[in-house]
């Protein structure tokens, strides 16, 4: 499963908002991966996350699979919007 999403936050993904995706990342059975200036991370990988410096209004991809896959991409929207 593929989603496109738009950083609403005005300080972009910062410490606070990626360890909220990591949050719900985890609780999922599902590999989940962010996509940024062609360059892919685990959601699950908090480090990942920070390295790519996401500013606001930007776009990303979430790709997901496994069982959990629509849930988790639903939860991690939530957070960055």
């Amino acid at each position: 499963m593929k989603k496109e999403i738009i950083i609403k936050s005005t300080a972009g993904l910062h410490a606070s908002i990626a360890a909220r995706v990591v949050n719900a990342a985890s609780q999922y059975d599902a590999d989940i991966r962010l996509i940024y200036a062609d360059k892919t991370v685990d959601a699950k990988s908090i480090l990942g996350l920070m390295s790519l410096a996401i500013p606001s209004g930007e776009n990303v991809v979430l790709i997901a699979d496994g069982p959990d896959a629509a849930r988790v991409i639903e939860d991690i929207e939530k957070v960055l919007q």
